[in-house]
């Protein structure tokens, strides 16, 4: 059987062997609960808030301003709700190309009421347009939650986060971005930025799943969003997913230390698999913004839709080629991507290929023969 071919590293990214063995004492000989008095849980109580300073260096943040969560979704719905419970929001002003852990929070908040909701026009390459978020801004006094993320799962297209955060300040607006395809790919410096919430989450930056970040700013004051105990500063109930915590802070030192070594690496694979598709498949096309404003992990591509193409992501995977037609979240959902059906492109066969530093250009060749004889 012929070695498999990931290229779907958005979705998820291999742990990295480095991450896997500082988190292994902590399945075995470090196994106490951090909230325990005698030694096993203290041991384990100043791993956790190590972890935590680790992390707030990288973000430039103060460690009291992070919260462990069990990923990006979780973090997302809880600053969304702190937003409209807490600090008073009464508008939500949104895209329609949201993760749907941000999308589907903001209708459920619509749908019952508790606040209203608003998209921003989308350009045709696929960036929110900021111009429209100020006139949408501008044209109402009421307190407003923006939530925009950082980086499109899907196209990878980039906002400027800064910008935004410029103009929720001039607004009085309250600012969420879901950060988990840029935290642990890009330096984020939250000292420069005007930002209320990021969200960030381990697997996809080689670490491990069922872990995330909360960044609150210290200037707001929320109450938990799960209730049951005291943990994170009385901030989320439960016992504390002390492996995975000790796995994101070792697996974003790593990303960090090296990522200008493989940010180079990384990007000369997108670029060498898109000049790869122009050369060999005609009519293919990019959606999103690839070249510009955008992740170096991901490309979305658009091949002609024939019989064929009707089922490449199927055969694909018969060829042991591991690629997503669109956010691997709704996999399993017989629909087209919402991102896709936002920028209303014509009908198409949509492929992400998304990269990791363990990939190589001989698996872009084998993926562009597959492709010669699928397409």
């Amino acid at each position: 059987m012929a070695a498999r071919i990931y290229l779907d590293n958005a979705a998820t990214t291999p742990i990295d062997p480095l991450v896997f063995e500082v988190m292994t004492p902590y399945f075995t000989e470090h196994f106490g609960n951090p909230s325990s008095i005698y030694s096993y849980g203290r041991e384990n109580r100043l791993a956790i808030e190590k972890a935590r300073k680790s992390v707030a260096a990288v973000l430039h943040a103060h460690p009291s301003e992070i919260f462990f969560t069990s990923g990006g979704t979780e973090s997302s719905n809880t600053a969304i709700f702190a937003a409209i419970k807490e600090l008073g929001c009464t508008r939500i002003i949104s895209s329609p190309i949201e993760h749907h852990a941000t999308l589907h929070t903001c209708n459920f908040i619509a749908s019952k009421g508790h606040a209203s909701l608003e998209f921003v026009n989308i350009l045709p390459n696929g960036h929110v347009d900021l111009n429209d978020l100020e006139l949408k801004l501008s044209s109402s006094p009421e307190k407003t939650l923006i939530t925009l993320m950082h980086a499109n799962n899907e196209i990878g297209n980039i906002s400027n986060i800064k910008r935004i955060g410029e103009l929720a300040q001039q607004y009085n607006a309250v600012f969420h971005s879901d950060t988990v395809q840029t935290v642990g790919h890009f330096p984020i410096n939250l000292a420069e930025i005007n930002i209320d919430f990021i969200t960030g989450a381990s697997h996809k930056f080689h670490g491990p799943k069922g872990v995330g970040i909360l960044y609150i700013n210290a200037r707001n004051k929320v109450n938990p969003f799960i209730h049951g105990g005291g943990q994170e500063r009385n901030m989320r109930a439960g016992t504390e997913n002390v492996y995975g915590i000790v796995g994101f802070a070792k697996a974003l030192e790593i990303a960090m230390k090296n990522h200008e070594v493989d940010h180079a690496q990384i990007a000369s694979l997108k670029s060498y698999l898109k000049t790869s598709l122009e050369k060999n498949i005609k009519g293919v096309v990019f959606n999103g913004d690839p070249s510009e404003d955008s992740l170096y992990t991901v490309l979305n591509v658009g091949f002609p839709r024939t019989e064929k193409s009707e089922m490449l992501l199927f055969n694909m995977d018969i060829r042991n080629i591991c690629v997503s037609g669109g956010s691997a979240c709704s996999s399993g959902a017989n629909q087209g991507s919402h991102v896709i059906n936002a920028l209303q492109l014509p009908d198409q066969s949509t492929v992400r290929f998304s990269f990791s530093k363990y990939n190589t250009r001989q698996e872009i060749d084998a993926v562009i023969e597959a492709l010669k004889e699928l397409i």
